[in-house]
C-alpha cells in the first residue's frame, strides 16, 4: 500500500520536473507521453487509502514547487484540483467495478487536466493536448483491459 502511494507521489514530482526542465520536441513536451500513469495511480491509491489521496496530491504539488518550478507546480495544483475533483467524484460515485470506474473517471478528469494544465504553463497546442489525452487514456485502457481479461 505504501509503495503505491510513494510511487504516485514520485510520479507527480517527476512529471512536473520534466515539464519544467525539458524543451518541447516539435511543439510537444516530452512529459506528455508519461502523464498517463499519474491518473491511474491516483485511482489505485484512492482504492488503498481512500480520500487521503488528496493529501498525497497536495504534497506532490508542494514538492514540485521547489523541485520543478513555482509556475509548473501552480499549474499542476490548479489542474489537479479541477481534474482530480471530477475524477474523484466520478470514481467515487459510480457503483461500477474498479476498472470501469478508472476508465469512466479518466475520460472526464483527463480532459479537464489537459485543458487546464497546458495553457497555464504556456505549452498548449492541439497536438500536445491530443498526445497528453491519449497517453492518459492508454494508461486507463490498459487497466480496463487487464481487469476485463482477468475477470
Amino acid at each position: 500500500m505504501m509503495k503505491t502511494t510513494l510511487f504516485y507521489l514520485a510520479s507527480i514530482v517527476t512529471v512536473n520536473w520534466l515539464f519544467a526542465h525539458t524543451d518541447p520536441i516539435m511543439g510537444i513536451p516530452p512529459a506528455t507521453f508519461l502523464v498517463g500513469a499519474v491518473f491511474v495511480l491516483r485511482d489505485y491509491v484512492q482504492r488503498q487509502i481512500g480520500h487521503r489521496v488528496l493529501l498525497v496530491m497536495l504534497t506532490g504539488c508542494g514538492i514540485s514547487f521547489f523541485m520543478a518550478s513555482p509556475m509548473v507546480a501552480t499549474a499542476s495544483l490548479t489542474a489537479f484540483l479541477a481534474a482530480e475533483a471530477a475524477d474523484w467524484l466520478i470514481y467515487t460515485v459510480l457503483p461500477f467495478r474498479f476498472h470501469h470506474r478508472v476508465l469512466a473517471s479518466s475520460v472526464i478528469g483527463v480532459a479537464v487536466d489537459t485543458l487546464v494544465f497546458l495553457p497555464m504553463i504556456g505549452l498548449f497546442s492541439w497536438q500536445a493536448a491530443a498526445v497528453m489525452y491519449a497517453s492518459k487514456m492508454v494508461a486507463a485502457g490498459v487497466v480496463w483491459i487487464y481487469y476485463t481479461v482477468k475477470a
